[in-house]
């Protein structure tokens, strides 16, 4: 393993405490990163031009090979976590800039770091990562849809200029890198191993842009946002299992399912509240940004503990050695 390689891995097992830690020092000395709010947009470019740089043929091959657990998996992301927010919202009778924060995250599409939690959980990765290249290119259709029929309770929503923003901040880096992969494709191959920690960093950094802008409302209202959010993707991952397992889904691809629908594109949520209502309707997609990186590697260092066992039980005992 290279040096890229390595350090792509620690920042991706430690991304959480990175997240935790930019949280604190926002909060603790805001005027040090208020000024990346007007980077948003770039930062959130640079993690979608990325992923294009690493879309690949076979990411959509599956779709002709099992179509049942994709679609599965793509309508679930688009109908649950959208209306256990709205549930929750509801719920808990929260204030409007609030609510439509909360809204946000969950008509988000899945988040990339869902791939890993699904390899490392011994899932179907394959059907991971094809569920989340699908979502997030029907995003600037479907999340500015959702979120203007979900959230226009609350607050005036407009569809049209969600749809340009999530098509500025999201199809055109994925088309862009995309392209770059096709017309460079030796030199994104030397660089690949460096996308993992250029994710982390941009990621950490919209985080403290977010907390740093919203402090004041996150120390009046942080436990109850925090509360929803814990909800919100615990019950995103049991209802997206119980929904492939109801679909008679195998065993790895229900694994997938779970954590692709509970693990959310946060980013993209900060980014459009940034962008078109109050900042702090941006602390819930913050608050998800750090809380779905502990809850993925616990359920997918369960789910990979139980893959082991399995297969340590179902292989035969070495005979004794003939004396």
């Amino acid at each position: 393993m290279n040096t890229l390689q390595k350090i792509g891995k620690f920042a991706g097992n430690t991304f959480a405490l990175w997240v935790l830690v930019a949280a604190g020092f926002a909060i603790w000395i805001p005027e040090y990163f208020t000024w990346i709010g007007g980077y948003i947009t770039i930062l959130l470019g640079i993690v979608m031009f990325g992923m294009g740089m690493t879309l690949k043929l076979d990411d959509f091959r599956l779709i002709l090979k099992h179509p049942k657990g994709v679609a599965i998996g793509v309508v679930s992301q688009f109908v649950i976590m959208p209306l256990l927010a709205f549930a929750l919202a509801k719920l808990f009778n929260l204030p409007p800039e609030i609510a439509v924060g909360v809204i946000l995250v969950g008509c988000c599409p899945g988040g990339t770091s869902s791939n890993v939690m699904t390899f490392l959980a011994k899932g179907n990765t394959a059907l991971s990562v094809t569920i989340t290249s699908i979502t997030t290119l029907l995003a600037p259709i479907m999340t500015p849809a959702l979120i203007y029929l979900l959230a226009s309770e609350w607050l005036p929503v407009s569809f049209m200029a969600m749809f340009m923003s999530v098509v500025q901040v999201v199809l055109i880096p994925i088309v862009l890198g995309v392209v770059v992969q096709l017309v460079f494709k030796p030199l994104v191959a030397k660089s690949i191993d460096i996308l993992p920690t250029v994710s982390v960093v941009a990621i950490v950094l919209i985080v403290a842009a977010v907390v740093s802008g919203s402090r004041d409302r996150i120390l009046e209202t942080g436990a109850t946002i925090f509360a929803i959010v814990i909800l919100h993707n615990g019950l995103g991952y049991l209802l997206g299992f119980l929904v492939a397992k109801l679909f008679k889904l195998k065993y790895d691809d229900q694994k997938a399912v779970s954590i692709e629908v509970g693990m959310q594109n946060s980013g993209l949520g900060a980014n459009l509240a940034m962008a078109h209502f109050d900042p702090v309707s941006a602390v819930p997609s913050a608050i998800f940004s750090f809380w779905h990186n502990i809850s993925g590697p616990i359920i997918a260092t369960y789910w990979g503990a139980k893959a082991n066992r399995a297969v340590k039980e179902s292989t035969p005992p070495v005979e004794a050695e003939l004396s």
